[in-house]
């Protein structure tokens, strides 16, 4: 499978100035694979170090930070030599040896001809518990589960995958059942690598319900891990909450609908420990679309969702015929998934999820998105529904330049907002400005 994140390592191997890498996402994304991957096709050599129950590297960074030494010791571990300008450094569960994740700024400034790449799926969580990290002395990139494009790639559809990218409309017409048929499976199987290959190499959507039901566990197995004990059972009850709370008609999450007399100061850590691990996202309630976006939000009010819809019609036990077929559960069902797919779609894109509400939550605005100048109220449908009656209201008040309705209608251009595909809503805000 080709990630789209391969395009901006390859840029970082060629800046002038750069900085050790960190690749920053969720257990079981691929992270991993693209560091190994990578070094395979760019460098002569990989040398790969897990700190996971690694105690030679414990120690080795338990010591006084010497890069020689470092770099001699990593040789003896990997067997390999080490020479700048052909070898690929790639510190993996880097969070599990914090003076590791501190040597980097003593790489960046003393041997910056060293190319490292590191990652941890808990990097947000040891940061949070107080490891030394290296400000300003690294460069980041974030990687998700494969968005809508990438799995056109992965399934064989380029073609498919390019033509949104491009904003072909007239195309994008021509084929527009194909992009419906593939986004309803991608609502299925998700973009969980494990997943997505399962889907590929067997055609077994049973298959790739066992595989998103097998991470489910693992995750819920990491809390139990690696979580403060007092925190674990906050955890498990917000994660099971997220289904409920994306069904409701007002998506605002609701401390009471994880228990009875359930308030914020009981469930706040747990959250955090779940957005730092990058298994959910949070979009903030703005109560005006200012600009910037950050100085209207309000803390207290978020919706939350998942780090995959796959996942997310996984945890709803949503079977292959429901989504397929269009049954009356779904119908009930696909506002959320909806809702869902289009949010990762623009967290991927590298934008910050807001929305918009009036106080008394009439009129909601799914979301609410500071693009190149731009803000952009984006309301979602599910289907070919193409009522928008809390978009009009917004734009009688706000008369925003651009307003966009995403639905599985084709392209049309309207006086006072246009209807974006969903398949191709993530390339048209990207494109906004530009």
């Amino acid at each position: 499978m080709e990630r789209l994140i391969m395009e901006q390592m390859i840029r970082w191997k060629t800046k002038k100035n750069r900085k050790p890498l960190i690749i920053r996402g969720a257990r079981q994304v691929g992270k991993t694979w693209i560091m190994r991957e990578f070094g395979r096709r760019y460098f002569e050599r990989v040398v790969y170090i897990n700190f996971d129950n690694n105690e030679h590297m414990k120690n080795v960074f338990s010591m006084d930070i010497d890069i020689e030494r470092i770099l001699s010791a990593l040789k003896i571990e990997s067997g390999m030599q080490i020479d700048a300008e052909n070898t690929l450094l790639i510190f993996d569960e880097v969070q599990e040896v914090p003076r590791a994740l501190t040597c980097l700024k003593y790489f960046y400034e003393n041997a910056p001809e060293y190319a490292i790449v590191a990652a941890g799926s808990l990097l947000g969580v040891a940061l949070h518990e107080g490891a030394s990290f290296p400000v300003g002395k690294v460069d980041f990139l974030n990687l998700y589960p494969l968005n809508f494009r990438e799995f056109l790639m992965a399934v064989g559809e380029q073609r498919l995958a390019d033509l949104a990218e491009q904003n072909d409309f007239d195309m994008i017409r021509v084929f527009s059942g194909k992009y419906e048929d593939y986004l309803r499976k991608y609502y299925y199987v998700g973009g969980m690598p494990e997943a997505v290959s399962t889907y590929l190499e067997t055609d077994d959507l049973y298959e790739v319900r066992n595989i998103q039901e097998e991470l489910l566990i693992y995750y819920s197995n990491d809390f139990s891990k690696h979580a403060p004990v007092e925190t674990v059972p906050r955890i498990q009850m917000v994660w099971n909450s997220i289904p409920m709370q994306l069904t409701k008609e007002n998506k605002k999450f609701v401390y009471g609908l994880i228990r009875e007399g359930a308030r914020a100061k009981d469930f706040e850590l747990a959250i955090q420990w779940l957005l730092d691990c990058g298994l959910i996202h949070k979009g903030y309630r703005v109560s005006r679309p200012g600009i910037p976006l950050i100085a209207y939000m309000e803390m207290n009010i978020f919706k939350l969702y998942f780090l995959d819809v796959g996942l997310l019609s996984a945890l709803c036990e949503l079977d292959a015929r429901t989504l397929l077929e269009g049954n009356r559960i779904f119908t009930e069902f696909k506002g959320a998934l909806t809702e869902q797919f289009v949010a990762q779609e623009l967290v991927a894109a590298g934008m910050k999820l807001y929305y918009y509400s009036t106080k008394n939550s009439s009129g909601e605005i799914d979301f609410l998105i500071q693009q190149n100048g731009y803000v952009i109220p984006v309301e979602v449908k599910a289907e070919e529904n193409l009522q928008a009656r809390s978009l009009r209201s917004y734009c009688q008040k706000y008369q925003p330049e651009i307003a966009i309705r995403s639905s599985m209608s084709a392209y049309r251009e309207q006086d006072w907002m246009v209807n974006v595909p969903l398949y191709a809503l993530a390339a048209y805000m990207k494109n906004i400005g530009s």
